[in-house]
């Protein structure tokens, strides 16, 4: 499958192209990007790649099959569109629309036109949510009762301000994303966020959700990252134990760090046994392994959907799922109230 990446900011360069490069059956054959400093470390990165002014030029060009969409959110609606009148099958950042009726609209879109539209909720690929997943297929925790799972960044510079930004859009896509894929459909929600002002206008900046699940399960959601903390633990509570991890965000990690997948495909994506989970039952305590974390493995699973007119990992449908979650997330911060889903 021939891609294009639309964008080569931080989500373009350090968690699209690296796994690119590291799955089977892609080949990334163009980049946009306008910026001359953009411009510049494509070229450095990516030398024979040939970089394009704006998606529209790189379609006209023509030669690709599918694009990569991880242009600031504001900008993701118009341009998946445009891809997908074009005929090309779309892989879009989250959150893809500024909310779950217009996603539907998307994904309404995609059907029309017969291609695949998938949404990149790539943490679902990460070593601690795959090892707790592990965990709760196993039975050893009996009846799940309730899920808490906590990530916070001391990165205060990617906070995206104003209308379209927001913590909750961000990180909150992640999470939210994970507890419905872990475990199942919400009900309804109950939001608390806190705001700071910005020059772009108001930006929340940390939340907590609480998610009644129709499984009967309750997780409970907290990010922040303007707090000087960095810390991501999961807490799983069942009638036959419990669970912990507190993981590192090691592909991300080994990202920044300049390493690529690429590098040691087999060594990729593990915590280190410092930092395995603890499941507790009355069988004893347990250290459990590290599952693989993997992001390339979207993009091996994208290219298989393509081959096979199945469905991509991560669906539209699922992450309209995630926006109707977030939205009326924000309805509870805003009044104060718990709002179904």
């Amino acid at each position: 499958m021939r891609i294009g990446l639309v964008g080569y900011g931080t989500g373009g360069r350090h968690f699209h192209a690296p796994f690119i490069a590291a799955a089977r059956g892609v080949e990334l054959v163009g980049v946009v990007a306008r910026a001359p400093e953009t411009i510049a470390r494509v070229r450095a990165d990516l030398p024979s790649v040939p970089i394009y002014e704006s998606q529209a030029a790189m379609i006209e060009a023509g030669g690709i099959d599918a694009v990569t969409i991880t242009t600031p959110p504001q900008t993701r609606r118009d341009l998946v569109l445009e891809a997908i009148n074009a005929g090309l099958h779309v892989i879009a950042d989250k959150p893809f629309a500024p909310n779950a009726e217009a996603a539907g609209e998307l994904d309404l879109a995609a059907k029309r036109k017969g291609v695949v539209l998938g949404v990149f909720h790539n943490r679902r690929f990460d070593a601690d949510v795959l090892t707790l997943r592990k965990v709760l297929q196993s039975g050893q925790l009996g009846r799940l009762w309730r899920l808490h799972s906590r990530m916070d960044l001391d990165d205060l510079y990617t906070l995206e301000a104003g209308p379209s930004g927001g913590l909750l859009r961000d990180l909150g896509s992640h999470l939210v994303d994970q507890v419905l894929w872990l475990l199942g459909p919400a009900k309804s929600v109950t939001a608390n966020w806190d705001i700071v002002a910005r020059a772009e206008g108001e930006t929340d900046a940390s939340f907590v959700l609480t998610i009644n699940h129709k499984s009967g399960v309750h997780s409970h959601l907290s990010a922040s990252k303007l707090n000087r903390l960095a810390a991501r633990e999961f807490r799983a509570y069942g009638e036959g134990g419990s669970y912990v991890s507190s993981g590192t965000d090691v592909q991300a990690q080994a990202i920044f760090a300049g390493k690529r997948p690429l590098d040691d495909l087999t060594a990729w994506g593990y915590e280190t046994p410092e930092q395995w989970g603890t499941l507790r039952t009355v069988e004893g305590v347990e250290r459990v392994p590290s599952e693989q974390g993997r992001y390339h493995d979207y993009y091996e699973a994208f290219v298989q959907a393509v081959m096979t007119n199945g469905s991509p990992p991560v669906t539209a449908q699922e992450a309209v799922a995630v926006l109707a979650v977030l939205d009326a997330a924000r309805v509870s911060a805003i009044e104060g109230r718990t709002v179904d889903v």
